[in-house]
């Protein structure tokens, strides 16, 4: 069954100098999630912050922290983000060799698992692992930098894991992450993501602008 469409604001976009009112103020604003994207420099070209950055901002807010882990190796990272204050941890389909066994130590920490697939990566690939994941993120962008533009085949990707979703009658969340704007939100709602991530998308303007940009982004009144 579709859940009602859930915003998760990217940190990534926000003003560093001022982390943790972002945080809070994002989260007043009408945040479901807190999204943390994690960037190491070597899976992909940037570096963003670790797992001190994110416990340091934890206290800003209940919202469930949505860390998505761009690092590869990334078992040895997972209990440290654990600890930093994640509800879910989502790492890389391509990020190394044993999915299956990186899901399941994720969960024995008492948190949800997640699995992002970069563009090129088909859905199919999460077949034999969907009765251990609660979150499938789809990037829309080629994961590392914030500002990209939508990459339009995404689309039947998300539409293929809406079916497969349905079909296991579990409840999974369909994230979309990479170039969601007023333009391409609607599209991949209408795919069938019912999660979605926006970094400027939705910290632009200043934090009085906050709910606003989430409303137009969710359809909210």
């Amino acid at each position: 069954m579709r859940k009602p469409v859930r915003i998760a604001p990217s940190i990534l976009a926000a003003d560093f100098a001022k982390l943790g009112a972002e945080v809070a103020a994002v989260a007043e604003a009408g945040a479901d999630f807190i999204h943390v994207d994690i960037m190491d420099g070597h899976f992909v070209p940037n570096i963003s912050f670790g797992p001190a950055v994110t416990k340091s901002v934890r206290s800003y807010t209940d919202k469930p922290f949505d860390c998505h882990l761009m690092i590869s190796p990334v078992d040895p990272y997972v209990g440290e983000f654990a600890d930093a204050g994640a509800d879910i941890i989502t790492l890389h389909q391509e990020a190394g060799p044993h999915l299956h066994r990186s899901l399941q130590y994720i969960k024995s920490f008492g948190i949800k698992a997640g699995v992002s697939l970069n563009p090129a990566t088909p859905a199919e690939s999460l077949e034999h692992v969907m009765d251990e994941v609660d979150l499938i993120l789809v990037m829309s962008v080629n994961p590392g930098f914030g500002g990209q533009k939508f990459i339009p085949s995404q689309l039947d990707k998300i539409r293929r894991l809406r079916a497969m979703i349905d079909e296991t009658g579990r409840d999974i969340d369909l994230e979309v992450d990479g170039g969601i704007n007023a333009e391409t939100a609607p599209l991949v709602i209408e795919a069938g993501a019912d999660l979605l991530v926006a970094g400027s998308a939705v910290f632009k303007g200043g934090m009085e602008q906050y709910a606003a940009n989430i409303r137009l982004l969710t359809g909210r009144t």
